[in-house]
């Protein structure tokens, strides 16, 4: 009972589970056991022995449960499953994103429809990581509203309400939120940037991740995977935040289930004046164009025939940064108190005007905003407050994205609420795909699935009324 700890002689009995055989091992010797899938399991009970100088001793018992997590008894390697969700902050499933799922070495990419995935027969005992991806359609809930808002947040009128939104207003990643996001998320409006060239279209976030500071969360790194040491059991949990790049106030179509919301609550009227309403060949002329309300934005295309670009005039609160010159539109995004402008254009043709310009939204879709966030149409009017309003006409827009390889958006423009057919063929003339409806006035959306369609070059032709207009795409396998 006196003897120091540091000559206790311990030793261990073995006692197995059917109490069949009972070895001692003396001190010095290797303090372990054996068992065999015949264990597999059982609990094993140990008897762990102290032995002091005088030889008096005692024991506990202890119980080693036995279990093949690597390799089974049977020769294989158990598994288990990987699992998790992919929405928005607003809970929107994200569709067509790629998840890669590591197991160094090896790596594997799941295309996810529905905004789950789920990697199965995963070897227990694995070192994991998941990373989610998507980068198409960078326009996706991105519009001018969208800089309304980042500006606010950093002038400090109105900050940005959660982590995700903030994420998503930082253009070039550069761990911050500046007037140069505005800048670049303008470009992309005013299709000068097919995509953001310092960003994707989508982050994600793990959704477990708490942000130490919510009000600033580039203080800290987030993480964009998902990482899991020695898997011990199946893991469901392994969701993220989808973050749309651009789109501060959750407008993103996440998923075919949702829809475009088309309602506007009027229209912003843009005066135009020139010295004459029509022009000759050959001569220059400088358009004004007036907003008739203030808004806290708008954006448009403005489509010519007829005319070419001199020179793009900005009035008070503008820059050249707000337009986009092509050779057959001007694209506007602008802010505040930015009501007047001036285009000096060049005749090709003689004509006039009002027939020459009119709104689109082909390359911008056109909008404005009011203060509590409506948005309205845009819309010309020529020769004075008593002269026609022209808004967007029947436009037939590019499918995005183009090539398809989920699915894609086919966008047209009604000027008034109409039947229409949109009818999908093949190079041949066979008819893939038809669909008729009764659409409203203004921007309208018709989702397809690649599944609906077959490889190759595609036609598709809108028709409503007398108008009709055809464009062609490309699905992939």
């Amino acid at each position: 009972n006196c003897t120091p700890v540091d000559i206790l002689e311990p030793t261990v009995a073995v006692i197995r589970a059917d109490q069949s055989d009972h070895v001692t091992y003396p001190a010095g010797s290797p303090q372990s056991i054996v068992v065999t899938c015949d264990d597999e399991g059982t609990n094993v009970p140990v008897e762990v022995w102290l032995i002091d100088a005088a030889g008096n001793a005692d024991f506990c018992i202890a119980y080693v449960n036995v279990q093949a997590n690597i390799v089974g008894c049977d020769g294989t390697v158990p598994s288990a499953t990987v699992a998790g969700a992919l929405a928005t902050e607003n809970v929107q499933s994200v569709d067509e994103v790629s998840v890669a799922f590591n197991i160094a070495p090896s790596a594997n990419v799941m295309q996810v429809v529905d905004g789950n995935y789920a990697f199965t027969s995963v070897p227990m005992g694995s070192n994991v990581t998941v990373t989610p991806a998507k980068d198409n359609d960078p326009l996706n809930g991105v519009t001018t509203y969208d800089l309304v808002l980042i500006s606010k947040h950093i002038l400090g009128l109105e900050p940005l309400t959660t982590p995700y939104k903030m994420i998503a207003a930082d253009a070039n990643r550069s761990g911050s939120i500046t007037t140069f996001d505005i800048v670049e998320f303008r470009k992309l409006i005013l299709g000068i940037y097919e995509e953001l060239p310092a960003n994707t279209s989508w982050r994600f976030v793990d959704k477990a991740f708490n942000f130490p500071v919510p009000t600033n969360p580039f203080q800290t790194t987030f993480p964009e995977n998902m990482s899991i040491s020695n898997l011990a059991a199946s893991y469901m949990n392994g969701d993220f935040v989808g973050v749309k790049i651009g789109d501060v106030n959750n407008t993103v179509i996440a998923n075919e289930l949702q829809s475009v919301e088309d309602r506007t609550a009027g229209t912003l009227v843009f005066d135009v004046a020139a010295a004459s309403p029509s022009v000759n060949a050959g001569e220059e002329v400088v358009v004004n164009f007036k907003a008739a309300d203030i808004m806290l934005g708008y954006q448009f295309t403005m489509n010519f025939n007829g005319l070419e670009v001199v020179e793009v005039l900005p009035g008070a609160n503008m820059t050249t940064d707000n337009f986009g010159v092509f050779a057959d539109a001007i694209t506007a995004s602008a802010e505040g108190n930015a009501t007047e402008f001036a285009v000096k254009f060049r005749a090709t043709a003689s004509g006039d005007l009002s027939r020459m310009l009119a709104v689109s939204s082909r390359i911008t879709k056109a909008e404005a905003y009011t203060d509590g966030g409506q948005r309205n149409e845009v819309a010309f009017r020529f020769e004075g407050a008593n002269g026609p309003v022209i808004g967007a006409g029947f436009e037939l827009f590019q499918n995005q994205p183009n090539p398809v390889v989920g699915k894609t958006i086919i966008s047209f423009n009604l000027p008034e609420s109409a039947e229409a057919t949109l009818r999908i063929t093949n190079v041949e003339g066979r008819i893939v795909k038809v669909v008729n409806g009764t659409f409203a006035k203004g921007l309208n959306t018709v989702t397809l699935n690649r599944a609906e369609l077959e490889s190759g070059m595609l036609f598709y032709e809108l028709s409503a009324g007398k108008n009709s207009a055809v464009k062609k795409m490309i699905i992939v396998d």
